[in-house]
């Protein structure tokens, strides 16, 4: 019997729905609904928790939801999944918080800072974050260009907010990486995936934005996942 699924679709820092734009088409094609949430990455006065009543929001209703969380994405993830009933959750390139972790406090716990510096020394492009070289490296200048009118700063409050879960909630969970990750380097990710969820890594082509580098392949990946 056919099932729709839901992709429930969190962007990452900034919270702009914009970021999957071109993963949103290729799933509606294959007879999914996709829902891009855009959360107010700007907005002083919200975190976490009204990140994650949006999410909840924009799938009511809906019984077989699948949780795609980007990069900071991965800290509203399970607050999702403790709040209502998901099918699934698929990290990508994303941060893996434990319970009561802030984003703020991710990037010393895991030595991501380390791990970012090591593979840039390690594959020779410079090791100052810069935006073309740690995430539009392999993103289509054209669809880069677009991707101007929505950018925006994720301000403090989400990074202060903890991630309010006890445990990582009882559900299917996979986490994914680009292979060509140059913010969250592969063995930075695959290490965070073992140590705090016992998971293995999987990999799709593409850097950080994979979802705009590799809309086609990220879709593929996501399809074989149901």
């Amino acid at each position: 019997m056919w099932t729709v699924t839901t992709f429930a679709l969190v962007p990452g820092a900034g919270g702009a729905a914009w970021y999957w734009h071109r993963v949103v088409p290729l799933l509606e094609q294959a007879g999914h609904e996709a829902v891009a949430v855009d959360l107010p990455g700007d907005d002083p006065h919200a975190g976490l928790p009204e990140y994650a009543a949006l999410v909840v929001e924009a799938v009511a209703g809906r019984d077989d939801v699948v949780v795609v969380a980007q990069s900071m994405g991965g800290f509203t993830a399970p607050m999702v999944a403790a709040r209502r009933p998901v099918s699934r959750v698929v990290l990508l390139n994303a941060m893996v918080p434990l319970p009561g972790e802030t984003a703020g406090q991710w990037w010393d716990a895991v030595g991501s800072e380390e791990a970012r510096l090591t593979a840039a020394r390690a594959d020779g492009y410079t090791e100052d974050v810069d935006l073309d070289t740690y995430f539009l490296h392999d993103v289509d200048p054209a669809v880069a260009a677009t991707g101007e009118a929505h950018q925006r700063p994720e301000v403090d409050r989400a990074f202060e907010t903890p991630c309010d879960i006890a445990s990582w909630p009882d559900v299917p969970t996979r986490v994914v990486a680009g292979a060509d990750d140059r913010f969250f380097p592969v063995a930075l990710q695959r290490r965070v995936a073992r140590e705090r969820l016992g998971l293995d890594l999987e990999t799709v082509p593409g850097g950080h934005l994979a979802a705009l580098s590799h809309p086609a392949e990220l879709t593929a990946y996501l399809l074989a996942t149901l």
